[in-house]
């Protein structure tokens, strides 16, 4: 009972910021987002009838007690629903570059969900398995699926209607993950997260808003419209980011390097060259802009004195099973 998976990382062009439940890992709104070709999480799972308790080897290396009950639980899910109680071995390689931005933990729990669940004789739809994925990291449901993928955030309680769908996967866009000198974050995403919701006014002010933004941002891509969905990318985080210094403590993710990125993205704007950002949970900025345009982003951004290294990227493909036996 083994099988080998493979995912790939995705970057939210509508963010997923807050749940409306931690355990299911249910949001407080739809997202959408870009599976991407280059960064992607190898996993092999083996339920094996000599083994005590599960084992999590990441990149070569025993993961910690932390880690492993986390994978645990996931697994747990598997086995109640293949009707087994086989403990299993996970080996995993995340080909993600360290403190690049690109959260591995999309491309490691919905690698995980598709090896998981062949190794376990379950035969999983894409919607059940990215129901699946969801329950390990809310942004892996997004990584079952390549090109632009809308998380549904459902109204279910169970979370049963709470998945992703494929938009579209044939437009062929750049996106640049800007990497800049490394300072632990003191707010984890998922502590933030629960801190904005809990105490920011300005959250609701922020869920006000999705609608729209996923409604013009679909437009856009059905449209190739790319000036349109770079303009509500970057609005969409730039929003998202404002509901933090509303949190009480208020905090902020940004360093002033990103600000610097900001700024030149915006001064290759005005110079014709069309390009916007966006910002996750942490000081990193990605780039986005069309293929004709890759070189001389790239060259402009490089000569910042805050930028570390630049990570080039395009629309990736799926979840994919590499072997089941």
């Amino acid at each position: 009972m083994k099988a080998t998976a493979r995912a790939n990382t995705n970057i939210a062009l509508i963010k997923y910021w807050g749940k409306r439940n931690e355990t299911l890992i249910l949001p407080m709104n739809n997202s959408l987002s870009i599976t991407l070709d280059k960064f992607y999480t190898e996993t092999t799972v083996s339920f094996e009838e000599n083994l005590q308790e599960d084992q999590f080897f990441l990149n070569g290396q025993l993961a910690s007690e932390m880690e492993i009950k986390k994978i645990t639980n996931f697994l747990n899910i598997v086995r109640n629903k293949a009707g087994i109680t086989l403990k299993a071995r996970i080996d995993s390689t995340n080909h993600v570059p360290t403190a690049a931005g690109f959260a591995s933990s999309a491309s490691g729990y919905a690698a995980l969900a598709t090896a998981a669940a062949k190794a376990s004789g379950l035969n999983l739809s894409k919607k059940e398995l990215s129901i699946l994925a969801r329950q390990g990291s809310g942004s892996a449901c997004r990584s079952i699926y390549g090109g632009f993928v809308e998380w549904q955030k459902g109204e279910m309680e169970d979370g049963s209607d709470s998945y992703a769908v494929p938009i579209a996967s044939d437009w062929k866009l750049s996106i640049m993950s800007v990497m800049l000198e490394q300072k632990q974050k003191e707010v984890l995403s998922r502590e933030g997260m629960k801190r904005t919701v809990e105490t920011s006014p300005f959250y609701a002010g922020w869920l006000a808003t999705i609608e729209d933004d996923l409604a013009n941002i679909k437009q856009a891509i059905t449209n190739r419209d790319f000036e349109l969905l770079g303009t509500i990318a970057e609005n969409n985080a730039l929003k998202m980011h404002a509901t933090t210094l509303g949190a009480n403590p208020p905090f902020l993710y940004w360093q002033s390097g990103t600000i610097e990125v900001m700024e030149k993205v915006k001064e290759l704007r005005i110079s014709g060259i069309p390009a916007f950002f966006t910002i996750d949970a942490g000081p990193n900025v990605k780039v986005l802009c069309e293929p004709q345009y890759e070189e001389q982003v790239y060259q402009t951004l490089s000569q910042l004195d805050a930028v570390q290294e630049i990570f080039t990227c395009h629309p990736g493909s799926g979840a994919i099973l590499k072997e089941g036996i």
